[in-house]
């Protein structure tokens, strides 16, 4: 009976540990190749992005962010993954399609990252990472020179996914508990109060569609 007892402990225990699994355990199977590769196939087949965001470099990527989609509950999980990818798609333009911003400016703050020469610090990647002092910190956490060399987050699609990620986590997902309103505030918030109401409106219906998708109901305050 000693046995007995241990072995339903343990079993107690297996089963109490499958339960409380971090929700991002789960983001593969949220972010399905469906989902996924709905959100790509808007782009045309001309878009650059097209060939370049790929779900495995998506997934590979979010294995550096264990914390992503982990929400403490699986609709909360949901949610997270939902306004991120309505994000991507705004930023990204139709679908996956820019993987560098079409304005190529400089984008160069020399107070504290000194800029390398004849290098530019426009958008690039799924949340389009700008300005060189995020490269420069992007950089930092996740090994590799982003003042120096931050082209290489327009050539390595793991690399690009991971700057999203760094982003978000790091800058947006802090606000999540706002509302999705919040989080358009955080990336561009110059689209706000009647600032490019065209764009808030465009970001808001991504994310309906994909709490829709993800059979969950979108919280307050999806609009600022």
């Amino acid at each position: 009976m000693g046995n007995l007892h241990l072995l339903l402990i343990a079993a107690v225990a297996i089963l109490a540990a499958t339960a409380a699994l971090p929700a991002n355990a789960a983001v593969a199977d949220i972010v399905t190749p469906a989902f996924f590769n709905g959100i790509k196939n808007q782009a045309p087949n001309s878009c650059a992005g097209k060939n370049f965001y790929t779900r495995e470099a998506f997934l590979q990527a979010a294995n550096a962010y264990p914390n992503f989609g982990n929400r403490g509950s699986l609709p909360g999980s949901k949610r997270e993954i939902a306004a991120f990818f309505a994000h991507v798609t705004h930023e990204t333009t139709t679908g996956m399609c820019y993987v560098e911003e079409i304005n190529r400016a400089t984008y160069c703050d020399p107070s504290q990252y000194p800029c390398a020469p004849g290098k530019k610090y426009y958008g690039r990647g799924p949340l389009q990472l700008t300005w060189n002092y995020n490269y420069a910190v992007c950089g930092r956490a996740n090994n590799f020179n982003g003042v120096g060399d931050p082209d290489v987050v327009a050539r390595d699609p793991v690399l690009a996914w991971k700057t999203a990620l760094w982003f978000w986590m790091t800058n947006v997902r802090p606000v999540l508990p706002q509302g999705f309103g919040a989080t358009i505030r955080k990336i561009n918030g110059i689209e706000c109060n009647g600032g490019n109401a065209p764009a808030v409106r465009a970001r808001v219906s991504y994310y309906n569609s994909y709490c829709q998708k993800f059979g969950i109901q979108p919280e307050a305050n999806t609009s600022c």
